[in-house]
C-alpha cells in the first residue's frame, strides 16, 4: 500500500511539471506575439550570420534562448501570478472543493489574469528595449537594463517598506526605509527587490485567504450546531454545507468579486 502511495505521489508530481512547462511556453508565445518585434512582416531567424538587419543573429539568438530559460522564474517570482494562484487556492479550500476547478483551470486562469495585469509592463518593455534592441538601436547591456526597470517598478509599487527593509538588512545595508519611493530605488538589484516583493505577495493572499475562509467557516459552524441540534450527529457538515456555500458564492457573483479584486489591487 504504502509504494503505491509513493507512486501515485510521484506520477502527480511528473503531471505538474509536464503543466508548468506547457504553460511556461504557453506563455512565452503568448508575449512573443503581443510584442512587434516578433509580429513584424518580414521578420527571420538567421542561424548562419550575425547580421541583424532583418533576422536574429547568434548572439541575439543565445539572448533570446536565455530569456525563454527564465521564463517561468520571471512568471512565479516577478508577476502577479503568485498571489492570484494562492488565493484561488485558498478559495477552492474554503468552499470545500477538492478538485473543482481542476489546477489546469486555477493555474490557466492566474496566468491570463497576469497576462492581463502585466500588459502596461510587457508593452513599456517592448517599446523601450526589445523594438530598439532588434533594430540596432541600442547593445544588448542597455536592453537588458531597460528590461529590468519596468519589472522593478511594477515590484517596488506592491511591495511593503518592512519586506523590503528586512532583505537590505540582510545584505548589509544600514539604511531604513519607511516609504517606498519607485524612482530612488530603481538603482537596487533584483536579488533585493524580488525576494522583498515575493514576501509581501505571499502575506497579501494569505491575508485574503483568511478572509475568504470566515462567510464559508461561518456556514459550516452554522450547519454542524443545526445537525448537532436534531440529533444527527453521523451525517457530515460537510456535505451539507457544501450546497449552501456554493449557492451563497453564485448568488452574490463570486469570481467577478474576486477577479475584480485582485486586478484592482495591482492598478
Amino acid at each position: 500500500m504504502e509504494i503505491e502511495n509513493k507512486s501515485v505521489g510521484w506520477v502527480k508530481n511528473i503531471q505538474w511539471k509536464r503543466i508548468l512547462l506547457y504553460i511556461t511556453m504557453a506563455f512565452a508565445v503568448v508575449v512573443m506575439l503581443q510584442t512587434e518585434a516578433f509580429a513584424a512582416p518580414g521578420f527571420t531567424i538567421d542561424v548562419n550570420t550575425g547580421d541583424t538587419a532583418g533576422g536574429l543573429g547568434n548572439l541575439d539568438l543565445l539572448f533570446l534562448f536565455a530569456i525563454l530559460a527564465l521564463a517561468p522564474s520571471i512568471l512565479i517570482m516577478m508577476t502577479s501570478f503568485t498571489r492570484i494562484v494562492i488565493v484561488f487556492s485558498f478559495l477552492r479550500t474554503a468552499i470545500g472543493l477538492q478538485q473543482t476547478p481542476p489546477n489546469q483551470v486555477i493555474v490557466g486562469l492566474a496566468l491570463f489574469l497576469s497576462l492581463f495585469i502585466m500588459q502596461p509592463v510587457v508593452d513599456e518593455i517592448n517599446v523601450n528595449a526589445v523594438i530598439p534592441y532588434t533594430q540596432g538601436q541600442i547593445s544588448q547591456a542597455v536592453a537588458m537594463d531597460r528590461m529590468q526597470d519596468p519589472l522593478k517598478e511594477f515590484m517596488l509599487k506592491q511591495t511593503k517598506p518592512a519586506d523590503l527593509n528586512l532583505f537590505l538588512e540582510l545584505s548589509g545595508e544600514e539604511e531604513k526605509l519607511t516609504t517606498i519611493d519607485t524612482d530612488k530605488l530603481l538603482d537596487l538589484g533584483l536579488e533585493i527587490i524580488v525576494p522583498s516583493f515575493i514576501t509581501s505577495e505571499l502575506k497579501r493572499a494569505f491575508t485574503i485567504g483568511f478572509l475568504l475562509f470566515l462567510p464559508f467557516l461561518v456556514i459550516d459552524m452554522i450547519v454542524a450546531s443545526t445537525l448537532m441540534s436534531m440529533g444527527m450527529v453521523m451525517l457530515p457538515p460537510s456535505m451539507i454545507a457544501l450546497p449552501f456555500k456554493l449557492m451563497l458564492f453564485v448568488i452574490i457573483d463570486g469570481w467577478s468579486l474576486i477577479m475584480d479584486m485582485l486586478v484592482r489591487g495591482f492598478l
